[in-house]
């Protein structure tokens, strides 16, 4: 091959890239489109910062010490693997309120640049994408068909799955192929690949064992994941309104990381209603805090220790009381 025939592909993104300049002088995200189409090494604005995602995880996630440890831990096993041999998996389970969103939007921040808005995240909602049990097949054809356009176009791709416990059993599997340790097509490493799935199955089993070793006068930070991991698992798997039932990705052990949220209780709503106030750019008042975290329903209905919809109604709640 001579010079002037080995310089023409070099040439030919060269002139793509200056096109698209030309047409959108903005679209940064293009570019990297453009140029992670010509490279299977491309990390389509992948930037971690772990640093800043443990800071954000330890300042603003209140009393999940469980979860801290299991993303951190999860996080920094894949990124030191140059080659992971599969891609990371992890799944998301509590009770509203206590954080998951939360910490899958700040998990993406800190990994991609854009957050949620890159063009390499990629979220699902089976209310939104697959709402109408009838036209499962065509759901199953659609999804695989996008799991794998996207990581064609970039193997550094992330996907989360919210609201699992509403998932038409069957349909996830569709995805098994993508989430082990061999798929790698097109010279594209989709072992590269973060996988996150969001639920509320198991956590009223979380909270019933939560609320057990709290009786037995055991710390929250004192809670190992094994104490809850079996009947997690339990009530994910074995139900048949989980998105997860007799699910493959559970038999072949394609999880990595089951990830529980545990029940806020007075004091972490307090932290989250004063957060709020900063964030709305009100001035705490200790008065307005207290009323608003006493306003939130709390469980068990004798004690009152956790709360009944974590911190989700703060924002809401917070106008009533100026």
């Amino acid at each position: 091959m001579g010079p002037a025939a080995a310089a023409a592909p070099a040439l030919a993104l060269a002139l793509l890239l200056l096109l698209a300049a030309a047409v959108r002088p903005a679209a940064t995200w293009d570019l990297w489109a453009l140029r992670c189409g010509f490279s299977a090494d491309c990390e389509c604005g992948f930037g971690p910062d772990l640093r800043g995602l443990e800071c954000d995880l330890a300042r603003n996630l209140v009393g999940q010490p469980l979860v801290r440890q299991q993303v951190m831990k999860g996080v920094r096993e894949f990124l030191e693997k140059q080659n992971p041999v599969k891609p990371l998996v992890m799944s998301f389970h509590g009770s509203t309120g206590t954080g998951k969103t939360y910490v899958s939007s700040m998990l993406v921040r800190y990994l991609f640049q854009g957050g949620l808005q890159s063009p390499y995240v990629h979220q699902f909602s089976p209310i939104v994408h697959f709402p109408h049990a009838e036209h499962i097949e065509q759901y199953k054809e659609n999804l695989k068909r996008w799991i794998q356009g996207n990581l064609t176009n970039c193997g550094r791709s992330a996907f989360l799955f919210d609201e699992m416990d509403k998932m038409h059993p069957g349909l996830i599997d569709v995805i098994i192929p993508f989430l082990g340790p061999s798929w790698v097509v097109y010279g594209n490493n989709y072992r590269k690949a973060i996988f996150i799935f969001i639920s509320n199955a198991g956590g009223e089993q979380i909270n019933e064992m939560t609320l057990d070793l709290w009786r037995a006068h055991k710390d929250r930070e004192e809670i190992s994941l094994r104490d809850l991991e079996s009947a997690i698992s339990k009530a994910v798997f074995e139900n048949p309104q989980s998105g997860f039932w007799k699910s493959g990705i559970i038999n072949e052990h394609l999880i990595d990381f089951i990830v529980p949220f545990l029940p806020l209780k007075h004091h972490h709503v307090k932290q989250c209603v004063i957060s709020e106030l900063g964030q709305q750019g009100l001035e705490v008042h200790s008065d307005v805090v207290q009323e608003v975290a006493n306003s939130i329903p709390y469980f068990p209905e004798e004690e009152k220790i956790f709360s009944s919809t974590g911190c989700k109604t703060v924002a809401s709640r917070i106008s009533f009381f100026f």
